[in-house]
């Protein structure tokens, strides 16, 4: 049976898919610094656009020439994110109104609305500390992680899906698939570092890079987590070695996800769960075409964008994925004894 705020929770999802699409064009047109201030840009609340507003910017940002296209880039981006933060704390309030509804998830809620203020400071320091690599692939994942609690949300308020039956074969595929999630949470957070330090195009060749199966890479170049604070990361710093590192390490990070995704689908099919399972094989046989279609077709800003989204719904899929496999709670299980035994003994 439906909760109260299901189809508030599923527009919230769709709002924050769009957010994560926005995030990822903002950042491939290299739009993350379009606006040089926060939460506004050049000083107005929306873009300068007259003569005279330019120029009043220009000379409040000399540094910074006004760029009409990746102004609004960012700001639209800014603007949709800000109506996703009024959904999820509209989310929490109803929650609250609905606190003695029995399963309710209030402390859902209330957890999506803190991730998503984080998520607004985040925002804040990507801009102040010019797109400072950690501070931007901690927001991108916060972006995938909102979306994911938006998920468990809608789920949870569906009231469609009851636990299965606590079977040996079960249990084994509910710790696998807690494994695969894992393990695509880190292909995310590489997929992200890559992006960050512009590192897409550093092998343009497949299966190979540069024409050789292990080219020259500095990997503590590509994973040194204490870049300075101060300088424009816009367009990357590291050079030409580490960022293979990073290009290759997603690489082989992808044929690792692929395996363990292809594992769980092939145990998900013994428990019949063969929709999920081919589901599941659709999605990443999408996100493995738009990876290689990136490097050998020179990251077209389509393809790219696509490959951010089917990133983030293959996330989804495998979220949901746990959610159906999940444990039965305690209460439950007691419950379902008592009702047992009640029925036993009459």
């Amino acid at each position: 049976m439906r909760k109260p705020g299901y189809v508030f929770a599923l527009f919230a999802l769709a709002l924050g898919f769009v957010v994560v699409i926005l995030g990822a064009y903002t950042r491939l047109v290299h739009a993350g610094l379009g606006c040089p201030d926060w939460p506004g840009c050049y000083g107005f609340l929306g873009v300068p656009q007259s003569p005279e507003s330019i120029q009043l910017a220009e000379s409040r940002f000399p540094n910074e020439p006004v760029e009409i296209f990746k102004a609004w880039a960012e700001m639209i981006h800014r603007y949709v994110a800000g109506l996703l933060g009024l959904v999820i704390l509209g989310l929490a309030l109803y929650s609250l109104r609905h606190r003695r509804v029995p399963g309710h998830p209030v402390g859902l809620s209330f957890g999506l609305l803190l991730l998503v203020i984080c998520q607004a400071a985040f925002g804040m320091w990507t801009v102040t500390l010019k797109l400072w690599p950690q501070i931007v692939t901690a927001h991108l994942l916060g972006g995938f992680a909102t979306l994911s609690l938006l998920l468990l949300l809608a789920l949870r308020l569906s009231g469609r899906y009851t636990t299965l039956t606590p079977q040996k074969s079960v249990v084994r595929v509910r710790h696998f698939a807690r494994f695969a999630l894992v393990v695509v949470i880190a292909q995310i957070m590489l997929g992200g570092w890559t992006s960050t330090n512009y590192a897409a195009l550093a092998c343009v060749d497949l299966p190979t890079c540069h024409g050789v199966w292990w080219p020259e890479m500095n990997f503590a170049a590509g994973f040194h987590m204490f870049h300075e604070i101060g300088p424009n990361y816009l367009g990357g710093i590291l050079d030409g070695e580490g960022r293979t590192a990073i290009h290759v390490s997603h690489r082989i990070g992808a044929v690792i996800t692929s395996v363990v995704l292809l594992l769980l689908a092939w145990r998900m099919t013994e428990i019949r769960l063969g929709g999920l399972a081919g589901l599941l094989v659709a999605v990443l046989a999408a996100q493995v075409s738009l990876g290689v279609s990136n490097v050998l077709l020179h990251l077209p800003l389509a393809v790219a964008v696509a490959h951010n989204a089917v990133g983030a719904l293959l996330l989804l899929v495998v979220v949901a994925i746990n959610y159906r496999l999940r444990a039965r709670p305690r209460n439950a299980s007691f419950s379902a004894d008592r009702s047992s035994g009640l029925l036993a003994s009459n």
